[in-house]
């Protein structure tokens, strides 16, 4: 199926993205994870679009803070993850994994990621291609791990990784150039990883986005996704030679969050 979702993303806050996904035949209109109102309610009347659902994917602020003012201009319905709904402001649907909304080129695929918070979910358009999924995978990169534990994180980064190579992944926040600096200090034999790093200064340096970015890409360059890939483990040093993909995500998430480039 040719999807005929129309995709507009927009830089919100410091380093966020917000994103509204119209489905023209049907008028449906989503806001995912939106950090304020006003910008994101601008944003739809400019294109005559009014919102129909918010789509959440984790309780943190710059993810729901504009639920419950576009809930109060526009009526929607706001859909997040059942294991944060009492944090999820204005929720109307709680979700879980394996869930299934909308229909046709607008099918969306809940899918439970958790391990940056408790609940976290991401989204997953089928006919478009398209994965929304917050702050659990990144360019380049994963969310942090504010709730959740190593392995319940590397499962759901597993899950989105089963996803196919043509997914555009349109994660939360613009990265990736930081991300790059980390994954070259531990994967510096990695000759995919030196392109990819070499596409992302040219469009930074251009103030462009790196988001979305292609699945595809993301498995052969981003560490976090390669955590059972031996030849990772190698260049991680000898204390990881057979150890198993928990324990080198563990170990990768350990050193990201004290990375300095």
């Amino acid at each position: 199926m040719t999807s005929s979702l129309v995709i507009h993303q927009f830089p919100l806050l410091a380093d966020n993205y917000a994103y509204l996904v119209h489905e023209p035949a049907s008028g449906l209109t989503l806001a995912i994870d939106p950090p304020l109102g006003g910008p994101v309610l601008e944003a739809a009347a400019a294109r005559n679009w009014r919102i129909s659902y918010i789509l959440n994917t984790h309780h943190h602020p710059d993810h729901v803070g504009g639920n419950a003012e576009i809930a109060a201009a526009t009526g929607c319905t706001v859909i997040g993850p059942a294991g944060e709904a009492a944090d999820i402001p204005c929720l109307n649907t709680a979700v879980a994994g394996g869930e299934v909304f909308f229909s046709g080129p607008a099918q969306a695929r809940v899918i439970a990621t958790p391990g940056h918070t408790r609940g976290h979910i991401s989204w997953w358009f089928p006919a478009a291609h398209a994965l929304f999924c917050g702050d659990t995978l990144f360019s380049l990169g994963c969310g942090r791990l504010f709730e959740g534990t190593p392995q319940q994180m590397w499962d759901s980064l597993q899950r989105l990784r089963n996803l196919p190579d043509s997914t555009r992944v349109f994660c939360a926040h613009e990265y990736t150039r930081a991300n790059a600096a980390f994954a070259l200090a531990v994967d510096p034999g990695n000759p995919a990883l030196h392109t990819r790093k070499r596409q992302v200064d040219e469009l930074r340096n251009q103030d462009l986005p790196t988001i979305p970015a292609r699945l595809g890409d993301e498995k052969r360059t981003n560490p976090f996704l390669r955590a059972d890939d031996p030849a990772l483990a190698a260049q991680l040093g000898a204390d990881f030679a057979g150890k198993d993909g928990v324990a080198v995500f563990t170990a990768l998430r350990r050193r990201k969050d004290l990375f300095r480039a």
